[in-house]
């Protein structure tokens, strides 16, 4: 069969797309109010776009038009903690992507635990393995929906001392959780390891 890309609505764009592009990673992204309100939201269209320095990228959508609060809160403070969710966390993620009203945190309505971090003023979560405090850098936008692809640089790597060895992340045992088509998500499955490929090293391109 062939489907037109004209002929769909944004809505059955996004379905279509969203069992296309899969597994999809997700970035658990805590923001804070100016009011200093915590809002904890779950976007799965992200990836890192530099690696010096690292920056992160979320492609983040609108509801009604309006940006979403994490957006709202970013464009007011430049402050973001994305961190990255385990299985142990599904159903918290899962809950968080719901339309709470912007004076509602799903971060205590969920009794998640905060840390302070080290560079923003944004709390991280206390018990996720894994998290980043970025600062933005920039903002594209896309198509006619106000979609915005929104760049941050990564300020400070937390991570759980049994997960980092030799440089890397132990992927297996951090159990990040992923996004497929609908109310879905998956874990690794089975993980495949091939003889590394050598690659030239990368350089700072001086400007």
């Amino acid at each position: 069969m062939r489907i037109e890309s004209t002929s769909l609505s944004p809505e059955e764009t996004y379905r279509l797309l969203s069992g296309v592009v899969v597994p999809r990673p997700i970035a658990w992204v805590l923001t804070a109010s100016a009011e200093g309100l915590k809002n904890l939201a779950p976007f799965s269209c992200f990836t890192f776009v530099s690696n010096k320095p690292p920056m992160v990228g979320i492609n983040m959508g609108r509801k009604n038009g309006v940006p979403k609060d994490t957006r709202s809160n970013i464009a007011v403070s430049g402050e973001y903690v994305v961190h990255i969710p385990t299985a142990a966390f599904t159903e918290a993620v899962h809950t968080s992507a719901k339309e709470f009203p912007a004076e509602i945190s799903e971060v205590d309505t969920l009794g998640l635990r905060t840390v302070p971090s080290t560079h923003v003023s944004v709390p991280r979560l206390r018990d996720i393995p894994l998290a980043m405090e970025c600062r933005f850098h920039s903002t594209t936008g896309y198509g006619d929906t106000g979609a915005e692809f929104v760049v941050g640089e990564v300020l400070a790597f937390h991570v759980e001392e049994h997960l980092y060895e030799n440089g890397k992340i132990d992927t297996a045992n951090l159990n990040p959780i992923a996004r497929i088509g609908g109310p879905k998500y998956s874990t690794l499955g089975e993980i495949t390891t091939l003889t590394a490929i050598k690659q030239v090293p990368k350089s700072v391109i001086r400007h």
